[in-house]
């Protein structure tokens, strides 16, 4: 008994659900997307489902990066502790986990329509390959800014039956939003990235990082903004923007240093970043009264 509640403590620390900030990060822009596909609140069942497949597929997300990773993570001292690498967990173990996760997140994308189900077929894809990225290329994040957007357009097909123009202008912003909080994540990393020679965007923009990151947030916010104007939204929207705008700031300063750990803590106030954003589009889009 002790070693089975030992094995499901290391199965949900190789799914990260101690570490919600992923959890987080992909929710915020997939209720983005459902509410502006509903112009306001979204079917129930629809936002349950989404909900459910976002701890669902990020979780498979860590699995896998996690599997493909078993030979890097002993030698990074932030992650040299996780399952896979400590050996609790083996190889074989997580990839069966993984496929789980992906049937169970199947099973409820089977419950919207075929077009939703047409679009998870490269959404796992995208989510599978993603470890291999930072093997292949310097813009692994730009890899994970695409696995995490997947969900706008599927969002948009669940609730509507089509993926609406809206949806790509708002993938787009997510995209750009998430290559830069993953670069102070890999900021947080990069000498040890460099040590051990993954790539990463932190090494590629060099001494251009804060520049960059601080253009991606500003890209972010202005795809935002505009989008908002196109559909007539005003005060509450744009002031979510507005907050997320003087966060984007702060983390500016944050990361001024470089330092690993202000870079870091830069990466998990995003979590706020998307939060305003969602609760002025809320406010934006709250049903009248009758």
């Amino acid at each position: 008994m002790r070693f089975a509640r030992q094995k499901l403590l290391d199965y949900a620390l190789l799914m990260r659900l101690d570490r919600p900030i992923g959890i987080w990060l992909l929710l915020w822009p997939t209720l983005w997307a459902l509410w502006l596909a509903a112009g306001g609140p979204p079917d129930r069942d629809v936002l349950l489902i989404f909900v459910a497949g976002v701890v669902l597929m990020r979780s498979a997300g860590c699995i896998i990066n996690d599997v493909s990773d078993h030979d890097i993570d002993p030698h990074v001292q932030r992650t040299a502790n996780r399952p896979i690498a400590a050996g609790r967990v083996s190889r074989r173990e997580g990839v069966m986990l993984f496929l789980l996760l992906a049937l169970v997140a199947f099973a409820l994308v089977w419950q919207t329509n075929w077009l939703t189900m047409l679009l998870s077929v490269p959404a796992v894809l995208i989510a599978a390959s993603y470890p291999l990225a930072k093997r292949w290329h310097h813009l692994p994040q730009a890899h994970l800014g695409i696995a995490f957007s997947w969900g706008i357009p599927m969002a948009f097909a669940a609730q509507t039956g089509t993926v609406s123009w809206i949806a790509w202008p708002l993938f787009l912003a997510n995209l750009l939003w998430t290559v830069a909080y993953d670069t102070f994540y890999a900021m947080a990393d990069r000498e040890e990235d460099l040590k051990i020679g993954v790539r990463s965007s932190a090494i590629l923009f060099g001494r251009a990082d804060r520049l960059v990151t601080g253009l991606l947030q500003f890209a972010t916010l202005w795809v935002l903004f505009m989008l908002g104007l196109s559909l007539d939204y005003g005060l509450f929207y744009n002031l979510g923007l507005a907050a997320a705008a003087a966060m984007a700031l702060q983390q500016q300063w944050q990361i001024r240093h470089r330092e690993a750990p202000a870079c870091f803590a830069a990466f998990l106030a995003n979590h706020r970043f998307g939060a305003v954003i969602f609760a002025g589009l809320l406010l934006e889009t709250w049903p009248a009264a009758a």
